[in-house]
């Protein structure tokens, strides 16, 4: 049985642009009260004037932040923690400090917004909690991506860490593993790579549905997850055939 989201009210971090935009305005649109956030004021001010959707700029690096933002504007039904960076590199050429962050924005911020947004949904005994994970995590290994796979494992393991703990006080978590999607992020790295058209031939290519996916498909299985009621402590991969 999957419930409604009329009216329930959801918090979208990185919510300016790519898989966070996407959802945030699916969100709105099956009829939920969208709090949409992201560090990227610029970003963000093209959901404004959105149909269910307000805006917030807000640092989920910055524990006060993210409890000023839940205490200004929740208490909230659902939580989407869509906030994360890519780093490159094997495990031979990671920085410390590029761990360091990437433990901080991947893994601490989503276990800060929990700690802000659970207790609230624990009152209400009713709750939906959505990590992004990604297959380059304990799904999959990928190489070059050394931190990025490290700290997404982490997300795996978080969400079943919450999904066990709350089971049964009506609190659902579960992770999206995506594999290659459409976004701002993707673009920025394929032109790191120099041959930009070589570099996107080649994520193409790994994708045994032959295309990149679309941050609206991973938006679809995001307001999927927030109704389902009979689901928890999984990681969803949606990567197109990827990992089959």
């Amino acid at each position: 049985m999957s419930r409604s989201l009329e009216n329930k009210r959801v918090l979208v971090t990185a919510a300016g642009q790519g898989i966070g935009r996407a959802s945030a305005l699916a969100f709105a649109r099956a009829g939920a009260k969208v709090v949409a956030t992201d560090i990227n004021a610029e970003a963000l001010a093209t959901l404004e004037g959105q149909a269910g959707i307000s805006v917030r700029r807000l640092d989920v690096l910055n524990g006060e932040a993210v409890n000023a933002v839940v205490s200004e504007t929740g208490p909230f039904d659902v939580l989407f923690n869509c906030a994360g960076i890519v780093h490159s590199g094997t495990v031979l050429e990671m920085p410390d400090a590029d761990l360091d962050f990437a433990f901080d924005l991947n893994v601490r911020a989503m276990v800060r917004t929990i700690r802000t947004v659970l207790p609230g949904m624990l009152e209400r005994k009713d709750g939906a909690i959505i990590n992004m994970a990604s297959v380059a995590s304990s799904v999959k290994g990928v190489p070059n991506r050394a931190a990025y796979t490290i700290t997404k494992a982490a997300v795996v393991g978080l969400t079943k860490s919450i999904a066990a703990d709350y089971v049964g006080h009506g609190i659902r978590c579960n992770a999206i593993c995506p594999g290659t999607v459409e976004s701002p992020s993707l673009q920025d790295r394929l032109r790191a790579q120099g041959d930009y058209e070589a570099a996107r031939s080649a994520f193409v290519a790994r994708q045994p549905i032959g295309r990149i996916g679309t941050p609206e498909e991973i938006a679809d299985l995001a307001v999927y997850l927030a109704t389902a009621s009979y689901t928890t402590g999984q990681a969803y991969a949606i990567d197109g055939g990827w990992t089959i």
